[in-house]
């Protein structure tokens, strides 16, 4: 199990309010002499999240020392409704832990592949990763976050992506290239998740896109993560529903 430990030690606050989309307002709870302080808070994560940032909810923070930085705080952790289970609020985490674990080669899915760059430039986008086969094949593989989760489904997009549509469509392009496969990679934020779906009822272009692009021979996969107060674990794979049909992503011996 790969694992990401945080740089510093978390501090509990309570979520009072969102100003924006980066900015949040926390009460720390346990940070030195500073409890109850009301502190702004940079949220790493632009996705609606309205499920997650409610009024008074548990959150953990990570403290940031960088001069000219407007905020000393991140937020890292939020509790579910129940109080349940913790998700991740930090929408950059996955690819930091996906590059680790490619590298490591600790990706079921893709272990016949090597890792050879990040943010790689294909077409009008810029790849999260690029990987490499023994037999010559390359590989554009993009990530996405999933933090929204309904009875145990994880659900992406949590809002309408344009942006994420352009991505599947493209990478639907790259998969009829010769000598050229594309995966996509959902990252799962909670351990409550037990399959991925398309949010249809959300952006119902965006899932059928990911139809479109599953008949293509886009990949698709995804991977649970488990969330601790120290670190971020990787985990497992979990199946991924298209239309009622299971993406299983196995590369190696593919033709």
């Amino acid at each position: 199990m790969l694992s990401l430990p945080y740089p510093q030690a978390l501090h509990a606050a309570r979520f009072l309010s969102r100003p924006n989309r980066f900015l949040l307002l926390c009460e720390l709870l346990e940070a030195a002499d500073e409890s109850g302080t009301v502190v702004e808070v940079h949220l790493p994560d632009p996705g609606r999240l309205k499920e997650l940032l409610l009024p008074g909810a548990s959150i953990w923070l990570l403290p940031v020392d960088k001069p000219g930085r407007r905020t000393q705080w991140s937020a890292a952790l939020v509790a579910t409704p129940d109080g349940k289970q913790m998700v991740s609020l930090d929408s950059t985490l996955p690819n930091r832990l996906v590059e680790l674990a490619l590298q490591k080669q600790e990706i079921a899915e893709l272990a016949d592949w090597s890792f050879v760059s990040r943010e790689y430039t294909m077409g009008d986008s810029r790849w999260d990763f690029l990987l490499a086969h023994p037999d010559g094949r390359k590989l554009a593989l993009e990530v996405k976050s999933v933090t929204l989760a309904e009875k145990g489904i994880g659900l992406f997009p949590d809002a309408v992506t344009a942006r994420g549509t352009k991505h599947v469509q493209e990478l639907s392009q790259i998969a009829q290239q010769d000598g050229w496969e594309a995966a996509l990679l959902f990252v799962i934020q909670r351990s409550d998740v037990n399959e991925v779906r398309p949010a249809s009822h959300i952006d119902p272009v965006f899932a059928a896109t990911l139809a479109k692009a599953k008949a293509s021979g886009v990949h698709i996969f995804a991977h649970r993560c488990s969330i601790h107060l120290d670190a971020i674990h990787l985990e497992g794979s979990v199946p991924v529903v298209i239309e009622g049909g299971e993406e299983n992503c196995t590369h190696g011996d593919q033709d």
